[in-house]
């Protein structure tokens, strides 16, 4: 590209993009969806004790600091105009729970990871107090079970537990927030005039927010005894919260005054970045009524999970099979709310790490994707990895991890292709729910995240599914969801959501290699193998105190 088609590429959108394992800060064209620079940090996951997960926010915040910094300067190289960076997208990792000071602006605890499973104690306890322990008790309202996953149950540790969050709330100095929140508050001026606000996804993740009434529910409230004033205020998808301000401790300011306008959970971000949010492209795409998505997300160094989401239009569906029903996004203050459904594995990507750091037979993630092509077989190996208990569709936090069916032969290679086996039964697992709950089979499943780039695991995935697989050849979905809404949002204007104004997108596809009849038996293993999985820990036993 010259110099001078550099300079005149109109408005740009840029997407801050904080998952579990890194932060990136991206720049899009808005007129054409091209990625112009990025600029990406990893960020550590600290585990305290067996089954904790923490994250320090403060890390978190100077990393999109640093990514933006990073990324000007890239830009100021290529001689693209950072001024023609228009608005700001926000998309996190969902769930993670922070509470801070807004007097000092300085967090009061490390941030509770969503895969964090030091809440099982107050779950059971919660349970105690339901009719029946009912762990859907709430599904009507939030279209989420009783669990560990939650941010509810994150919160109510927290205030159970940590004393300076206690003094805080009385005190009328504590905020709460996902990620989203602490970013948006801290960008927006912190302590000085700091927007605290969230969207409709990530207050859907909750267990707090009715997903009809498109608010804070005080009877839930009541419940998890969480006071509604350290809440943030709940507002759509695309609609400008503020202004990007100065960071005083780092005298960044490269992006001040651009207003940041969107704002989505990971997973509906990539929903949106993979353009399947109009009414009606459900019908024309897969089926006549369903559009599907899978989500494998898995970062440079650290896992996190695999998520299938289902469009529902502005329907809520309350699944018979152990999904979950969320907000897919709600693009516009005056637009109506999406609903999907949704089911959600805790461990995908992160079993590769594990193989790699833990017991370690591989240097790196690709070092297991040619182990596994070495064999192409677990030769009768299964790996279950429920490292934080089985999320959907068993919902059962005393499930742990097992490896079965281990004979004399097997070897590295074949425990490597078993985990890889086991992001796909696991997929296979939620969309068999999808299926029933939907009525009508999937022909064709999308797929999108790092760990896309595994092609042993994209074949596996549609030789275990029986259908094809079908990979966009453009990776950065998740971002560029975030940065749609941020441009198309009222105010900036600067993206066309219309259907006819939308770029095409290119993509690879897998086709099924083996016979139904094995993938079946397979398959059936895999299940027995589940179920020897169940019922290892309670908060009774002493790895779970």
């Amino acid at each position: 590209m010259a110099a001078s088609e550099r300079t005149a590429l109109g408005p740009l959108v840029g997407a801050i993009d904080q998952g579990t394992s890194s932060t990136r800060f991206l720049v899009f064209n808005a007129k054409t969806a091209e990625l112009l620079s990025h600029h990406q940090v990893e960020i550590k996951q600290e585990f305290p004790r067996e089954g904790w997960v923490e994250q320090d926010p403060k890390e978190i915040l100077n990393s999109v600091y640093e990514c933006v910094e990073k990324t000007c300067e890239k830009m100021k190289q290529l001689n693209i105009n950072i001024g023609n960076i228009r608005a700001i997208g926000v998309t996190n990792q969902r769930e993670t729970t922070v509470v801070w000071d807004k007097t000092t602006g300085e967090p009061l605890y490390n941030a509770i990871v969503w895969l964090d499973l030091r809440t099982q104690s107050t779950v059971e306890r919660l349970l105690k107090r339901i009719p029946g322990k009912n762990k859907t008790f709430s599904k009507f309202k939030t279209g989420l079970p009783l669990s560990t996953y939650f941010s509810a149950v994150k919160l109510r540790w927290l205030l159970d537990n940590v004393e300076e969050i206690r003094k805080a709330v009385e005190d009328r100095r504590a905020m709460f927030g996902t990620i989203d929140s602490w970013l948006i508050w801290s960008l927006t001026g912190g302590k000085n005039g700091g927007i605290h606000c969230t969207d409709v996804t990530n207050a859907s993740r909750t267990m707090l927010f009715n997903i009809h009434s498109l608010e804070w529910d005080p009877e839930l409230c009541k419940f998890f005894d969480i006071p509604m004033e350290i809440l943030p205020n709940v507002r759509s998808s695309s609609e400008v919260y503020g202004l990007m301000k100065i960071c005083p401790s780092r005298k960044s300011g490269a992006l001040t005054g651009v207003p940041i306008s969107g704002c989505l959970g990971d997973q509906s971000a990539a929903l949106v970045g993979q353009m399947c949010f109009r009414d009606g492209q459900a019908k024309n795409t897969l089926s006549q009524y369903w559009f599907k998505i899978l989500i494998l997300r898995v970062l440079k160094r650290y896992g996190t999970g695999c998520f299938l989401l289902c469009n529902t239009g502005q329907k809520s569906v309350f699944s018979e099979h152990g999904l979950i029903t969320t907000i897919a996004y709600k693009m516009g203050r005056d637009k109506p709310a999406f609903y999907a459904l949704e089911g959600s594995v805790a461990i995908a990507g992160a079993v590769v790490r594990w193989l790699r750091d833990n017991l370690g037979i591989a240097k790196t993630s690709q070092e297991v994707e040619k182990l596994a092509a070495d064999v192409g077989t677990s030769y009768g190996c299964y790996f279950v990895p429920a490292f934080s208990g089985l999320y959907a569709p068993y919902w059962e936090p005393s499930a742990r991890g097992i490896i079965c069916g281990l004979t004399q032969f097997t070897n590295k290679s074949h425990i490597a292709f078993a985990a890889l086996e086991a992001v796909c039964f696991q997929t296979r697992e939620i969309l068999d729910a999808m299926n029933k709950d939907c009525g009508i089979p999937l022909s064709q499943l999308q797929v999108d995240g790092g760990m896309t780039n595994n092609k042993i695991l994209m074949q596996l995935q549609s030789d275990i599914l029986c259908i094809p697989v079908v990979k966009p050849s453009m990776p950065e979905t998740t971002a560029l969801g975030a940065a749609m809404a941020a441009g198309a949002a009222e105010g900036v204007g600067v993206w066309s959501l219309n259907p006819g104004d939308l770029t095409a997108v290119t993509c690879e596809r897998f086709e099924p290699q083996i016979n139904p009849e094995e993938s079946e038996y397979r398959y059936a293993r895999w299940k027995k193998a589940v179920m020897k999985s169940m019922g290892w820990e309670t908060s009774d036993s002493p790895n779970g105190k």
